[in-house]
């Protein structure tokens, strides 16, 4: 197993054979100054049924987001033309890595990147300076150091914004000339100081519908943006294909040699998917909790459980320290989400486990965790 110098290698690089491979192979249409066509990228993001011949080898594509297809075709569609992509969303919804997954397919990178903040100045997302440069030359284009958006503009590639909604109201704002006009002005530069946007630049915002009031964006702002809602799974089965497919790759990179358990993967995809719902599959009424029970926070749940066993156990996953760590998940933002998380036990496994015996049963026996 080849060990990673990256703690966490950029989509670019984890997926450059399948990248390669397409640009190599993609004969479509392609929009100015993208790397591939939309073909090509819709192909990146959602996979291929049959292998690619290239370089002599046969690359599987495989299918990287296990959500809604139209939505992702609608998302290649909105870059190739003059408006910005938000995507909305509850938080773990994969809104980030579809966005990771469009920038490096589209313009070779996602790493080009504004990570909104509170504490997000004008200067993070448009320029700054080298002072030193700035004292001894004056203002001149060597000096000005430019943030992701100017880099955007400039090299012709996608700029993703996460976090939109944490920043100030006024920092958002000062995207809107940028959108409507593709033209960013450093008045410091004089004559020289008027950046026109190359093709193939474009916004890819990102936002969390609980932030919904944080720093609300405005209304000619929204109007520069066509809006996608990534929706949470819906599908149990679904739900338990992104945990197993996110651990095992976790598992890759961190060189845990051990294979995850799809037994404990659909017994918790079944728990996250019942407490977000608020109702069981033997229909029983759940009071949901207030804590965000997305796929996201689930396969971090399963990925710590894993860990454990395999540094302190015999590589076997314990549905104990399953609950204990359900248990620190649940409880983060309301207390008494525990008590909650307790009546669930108490009804829906219970009944699963008298009906299923088996792992539901061991399950219910872990209830003594629930402290």
């Amino acid at each position: 197993m080849d060990v990673r110098s990256e703690l966490k290698p950029p989509v670019e690089v984890r997926y450059r054979e399948e990248l390669e491979a397409l640009r190599a192979l993609d004969t479509d249409r392609k929009p100015l100054n993208w790397k591939m066509s939309p073909k090509a990228v819709r192909t990146f993001i959602l996979g291929s049924r049959e292998p690619l011949s290239w370089n002599g080898k046969e690359i599987s594509i495989r299918k990287k987001y296990l959500g809604n297809d139209a939505l992702v075709e609608r998302c290649i569609i909105t870059l190739a033309g003059s408006r910005g992509l938000m995507l909305v969303g509850e938080p773990g919804t994969a809104k980030t890595m579809l966005s990771e997954l469009l920038a490096a397919a589209i313009s070779g990178t996602s790493m080009n990147t504004i990570q909104g903040t509170a504490g997000t100045t004008e200067d993070m997302i448009k320029y700054s300076w080298n002072y030193a440069l700035l004292l001894a030359k004056g203002p001149v284009r060597e000096a000005l150091v430019p943030s992701p958006l100017y880099v955007g503009m400039e090299q012709g590639i996608l700029t993703r914004f996460e976090e939109i909604t944490r920043t100030p109201a006024e920092i958002q704002d000062s995207l809107i000339s940028v959108l409507s006009d593709k033209v960013l002005n450093v008045p410091e530069l004089g004559e020289e100081g008027l950046l026109f946007a190359r093709p193939g630049f474009n916004v890819i915002g990102t936002a969390n519908t609980r932030d919904k009031g944080v720093n609300e964006m405005s209304s000619a702002l929204k109007r520069r943006f066509n809006f996608e809602t990534v929706m949470p799974v819906r599908d149990v089965t679904l739900e338990k294909q992104i945990i197993l497919n996110e651990v095992e790759e976790l598992a890759q990179e961190n060189q845990i040699a051990m294979e995850p358990d799809e037994d404990v993967a659909e017994i918790l995809a079944s728990t996250y998917h019942e407490l977000r719902e608020g109702v069981s599959s033997l229909g029983h009424r759940i009071d949901r909790p207030a804590a965000v029970m997305s796929t996201a926070e689930a396969v971090s749940v399963y990925y710590q459980t894993m860990l454990t066993a395999y540094y302190y156990g015999d590589s076997r996953m314990d549905l104990g320290c399953l609950v204990q760590n359900l248990v620190g998940a649940v409880q983060k933002e309301n207390g008494e989400d525990l008590e909650k998380l307790r009546g669930y036990f108490q009804t829906v496994i219970r009944d699963k486990g008298g009906k299923e015996g088996g792992l539901w049963s061991s399950y219910y026996e872990a209830r003594k965790y629930l402290r």
